[in-house]
Order: C-alpha cells, then sequence, then structure tokens
C-alpha cells in the first residue's frame, strides 16, 4: 500500500482558493511536472515562503476550513501531486477540490475542527496516515491521534491510485 504522510506544512487560514494554490497564468502548460514550480506561489501567509524548505519538504498539508475554493481547477490537485504532497488535512474541503483529490489517488482528510486546532498548536514535524485504522498520527515532541471517516468509494479510489487505476481495474 502507497504511504501517505511525511514532513507537514501549516497554511493557518480558512479559505485558500485554487488561484493561490496554483494561479491561473500556469493553467496552459502542457504537463503536469510543468507546474511543479509554481505550488502556492500566490499564497501570502505571515512567514510563509512558497519556494522555501518547509513548502519544498512537505508531504502533507494542515490547512482550516473550506480548502481549495473558488475555480473548479484540476490543476490546484496536481500541483500537490508533482510536488509529492498526498495529504491535506482540514476543517472541510470545497466539494470539487476534495472529489479531485481522491481521483488523483490523494486524501482529504476532514477533521473536527478542535482535532485541527490540536494539530496546530502541536505543529508536529511529521505526520501519517494510517489508511486501514482511519487515523491521523502526528508525531514530534508530543505525538497524538486522530481518527477520521472515509467512504468506501474514496478509500477504493485512493486505494487503487485514482479514477483512472480504479475504472482499469474494474471495468
Amino acid at each position: 500500500m502507497k504511504a501517505f504522510g511525511g514532513a507537514t506544512l501549516f497554511l493557518d487560514r480558512n479559505d485558500i482558493n485554487t488561484d493561490e494554490i496554483i494561479p491561473a497564468k500556469y493553467l496552459t502548460e502542457n504537463s503536469k511536472l510543468a507546474l511543479k514550480p509554481y505550488m502556492l506561489e500566490d499564497l501570502r501567509l505571515p512567514g510563509f515562503e512558497p519556494a522555501g524548505e518547509a513548502a519544498q519538504q512537505a508531504k502533507v498539508i494542515v490547512t482550516r476550513q473550506n480548502f481549495g475554493c473558488g475555480s473548479s481547477r484540476e490543476h490546484a490537485v496536481w500541483v500537490f501531486e508533482v510536488n509529492d504532497i498526498n495529504v491535506v488535512i482540514g476543517e472541510s474541503f470545497a466539494r470539487i477540490f476534495r472529489q479531485n483529490m481522491f481521483n488523483c489517488g490523494m486524501l482529504a482528510i476532514e477533521l473536527p475542527a478542535a482535532d485541527i486546532e490540536a494539530l496546530f498548536a502541536a505543529r508536529p514535524a511529521e505526520i501519517v496516515v494510517d489508511l486501514e485504522k482511519n487515523q491521523v498520527v502526528a508525531k514530534g515532541t508530543s505525538s497524538a491521534v486522530f481518527s477520521f471517516s472515509l467512504n468506501s468509494f474514496d478509500r477504493d479510489l485512493v486505494l487503487a491510485g485514482g479514477w483512472l487505476a480504479y475504472a482499469d481495474k474494474k471495468y
């Protein structure tokens, strides 16, 4: 099974939109890989540098409410995919962004506000997802475990590696 987790990037804001995840001016690129250097280029948060070490090493993003709102571009998920980020954890997601994550075999994990607040307070260096147990495991100076739920179809998409791989196996 694919491993989900690793170094964690904390984006402490609600309503981070797809234009901030991947600016519209790059939507004409003809490959996913061409998007790689532009991840989060237009995101403005105190102390955040899109080209900084934390963003470049991240495998997991922890954020707040309504992540991925705005236009319904798949590029917003693809830029995470080509940067090896395969988990985004938040209180809620824009519906299309969330489904695009699962369609690409990636995890969009929703946790209650109290759990998100605990993650932000602890800021663990690493988060690992145990998909068999439906748990987010925060590793750092203090470890914590958070449970989440996932419907069976989304789980199947993730386990297959995304919609195309799922369809190849099923049909």
